[in-house]
């Protein structure tokens, strides 16, 4: 993961006050077309009889990969979405046990079928084009990294603003060089 300045400013300073200097801090990352608005994720709107089932039997997914039974809560992953095929977070979450299970092929049908059935700014899209950027980084494909990360960006994620930081090698110089003067400027240094 990228590392990037946080100074921490007084309390008196704005939000608009932070997303300029965050702006010139880190000036090759993206944001949003307003300049300093925060992004609002919807939840996922599933109109399917099975959707309660399939999201409690997600939830249950959800500890057996926790408790690293990976192969279980693939298992059941899969009957929340035979529950309800309409149910993106199910399609997401089992992406991550497969990633888990180190099979990103698989991963990877799964977050395009998320992507499919979320809504354009839901926190399952932010999510899995997160994901699916990973997988395409681990890969070498950093052309579609790029632009999933610049897609979850735009939908909130921080992680991903730092990975298309990361994946900017003007950027990262920049970062480095940025860092050294705040450290002279911290330890009085000046060369």
């Amino acid at each position: 993961m990228a590392s990037f300045f946080r100074i921490s400013l007084p309390k008196m300073t704005t939000s608009h006050d932070r997303a300029v200097l965050n702006q010139i801090l880190n000036p090759l990352m993206p944001t949003s077309d307003s300049g300093v608005a925060e992004v609002h994720l919807e939840a996922d709107k599933v109109d399917h009889p099975g959707y309660v089932l399939s999201s409690q039997l997600e939830k249950e997914a959800v500890l057996l990969a926790e408790n690293m039974q990976v192969a279980e809560a693939i298992e059941k992953f899969a009957q929340a979405i035979q529950v309800c095929p309409q149910n993106p977070s199910a399609f997401n979450n089992r992406a991550q046990a497969y990633r888990l299970q180190n099979s990103p092929e698989r991963a990877l049908d799964d977050l395009n079928e998320a992507l499919r059935l979320a809504g354009p700014k839901t926190k399952t899209a932010c999510q899995a084009y997160v994901q699916r950027a990973s997988i395409y980084r681990l890969q070498g494909d950093d052309a579609n990294a790029r632009a999933d990360f610049a897609s979850a960006a735009e939908l909130g994620s921080s992680f991903a603003k730092m990975q298309l930081v990361a994946l900017n090698p003007y950027a990262a110089m920049c970062n480095k060089m940025l860092a050294e003067v705040f450290e002279k400027v911290k330890t009085g240094k000046d060369e």
